[in-house]
């Protein structure tokens, strides 16, 4: 457990300022393992009572991840020799003893530089910024939207960024949060997936936990940044949840951000109560960059790790990587490695050599070969996949290949629904599945990425 604490003090301090790290985080250690949680040792009462407040929801949070399951916190006052005194965890459960505080510690002193950490969800990335945001053509109502929802002092309608996976919502999410932090660091900001707030709630439910759980979105929250909300297709009791939470922020002003792959009309089984909340946001496309915008982001990236690249370099690869903006970082970070491991200068020969097959490769890719791929995999024949048949060995093979075609091609949802004789209300509910699927260690997953690489490597 000590190990995962150092994992956890790692991965703070990647995403928070240096100086903040250094006296809120660095000083906490780890003092013992409970049955079902962890007990951290603080210099004092008032240091404890601050990281619990400003560092807690992060925290446990973080615990929780590295350790594949929920862990408590508990927050304990060392007495000078690595030995917690029992300092309790601002539990009103927890059966420890509880320091008072007196009436000039209880107030809330100034953090410095707390505008990057939001109280509960995910941690922002420290790059994505405002500033680290590249504007095009393709972007600029969203950016400006996102600018003007984290300005905005007064009531502000929600937002809901929509594009394909790698264009840039979770960026602008999540430079909102930095901009209202920075602001107003005691904003309660919090950042998460739409996958999150169905675990969160689930677990919620097993824990007997529900008041808490509506707490903490109800009440506690006062920026919600909820990405991939097609995520909730189908999952009725969640929906229901959040739609009751989203009425509480919606009549508190509270300010709110939806993403989503997919938009709002085409997302299945979407309750009615949810869908009208969601309806009266402002619906914010960011589309597939453009060749000077693809050529400002990979200008932008390159000056900020520090490769030194000729324009006619970066003017080959913003004409061949032409899918998303991850495509582009990708390939950058491609051909830097290749150049520093070989200790060759980056000219246009070695961009080709990285650019021009990752580029060519994935053009090539189209339904027909993901279906080739994908039968010889599993087994079975083209006319199965495309089949009526609901045995496990076709449907399984089945959503593979419409999630592999979604994320490969740039057919439509309906265009894949009606290569395999199924709505696009069953093809988005299939790339949910998988999705969900590649979210932990499992055989779906290995045969997903077997025939991924397949399918980059032009084998079909």
């Amino acid at each position: 457990m000590e190990n995962i604490w150092q994992s956890v003090k790692a991965s703070i301090k990647e995403s928070t300022p240096t100086h903040v790290y250094k006296m809120w985080i660095e000083p906490v250690e780890f003092l013992k393992a409970s049955d079902d949680g962890i007990v951290l040792a603080c210099p004092n009462v008032l240091f404890k009572k601050r990281v619990w407040e400003n560092f807690g929801g992060m925290i446990k949070s973080e615990l929780s991840r590295l350790a594949g399951r929920q862990l408590k916190l508990l927050l304990e006052v060392s007495n000078g020799n690595g030995v917690g005194n029992g300092g309790g965890n601002g539990n009103s459960n927890s059966k420890k003893r509880h320091f008072k505080v007196s009436a000039s510690e209880n107030v809330q002193l100034p953090i410095p530089a707390m505008d990057c950490q939001p109280r509960y969800g995910r941690l922002l990335r420290k790059d994505f910024t405002f500033d680290r945001f590249v504007v095009g053509e393709n972007s600029t109502f969203a950016y400006n939207a996102a600018v003007a929802l984290a300005s905005q002092k007064n009531k502000f309608p929600p937002l809901f960024l929509l594009s394909q996976p790698g264009m840039g919502k979770s960026h602008l999410s999540q430079a909102v949060g930095h901009k209202i932090l920075s602001a107003f660091p005691n904003e309660r900001v919090m950042y998460i997936t739409a996958e999150d707030f169905t675990t969160d709630m689930v677990h919620s439910l097993r824990n007997h936990t529900i008041t808490e759980f509506k707490q903490k979105y109800r009440n506690n929250c006062d920026v919600l940044l909820l990405d991939d909300i097609h995520f909730l297709s189908g999952r009725t009791r969640t929906q229901d949840e959040l739609a009751l939470s989203l009425d509480y922020l919606y009549d508190s002003g509270k300010k709110i951000i939806f993403s989503s792959t997919t938009p709002l009309k085409d997302i299945p089984k979407l309750g009615e109560h949810l869908k009208s909340r969601l309806s009266q946001s402002v619906v914010s496309e960011i589309q597939t960059p453009d060749f000077s915008t693809r050529f400002k982001i990979l200008k932008c990236k390159s000056d900020y790790y520090g490769y030194a690249l000729k324009n006619e370099v970066l003017e080959y690869m913003a004409s061949e990587l032409t899918e998303n903006v991850r495509l582009l970082e990708s390939g950058l970070m491609g051909v830097a490695t290749k150049s520093r491991l070989l200790n060759m200068d980056v000219d246009l020969s070695l961009a080709e050599s990285v650019v021009k097959n990752l580029a060519i490769t994935r053009n090539a890719i189209t339904l027909g070969s993901i279906k080739k791929v994908v039968c010889k995999e599993f087994g079975i024949t083209e006319t199965e996949i495309a089949s009526n048949s609901r045995k496990k060995g076709v449907v399984r093979p089945r959503q593979i290949a419409m999630y592999l075609a979604r994320r490969h091609t740039k057919q439509t949802i309906q265009s894949i629904g009606r290569s395999f004789n199924r709505y696009h209300a069953t093809v988005i509910h299939s790339i949910n599945n998988i999705e969900k699927e590649l979210k932990v260690q499992s055989e779906v997953k290995q045969q997903v990425e077997r025939i991924d690489k397949q399918l980059l490597d032009g084998k079909f």
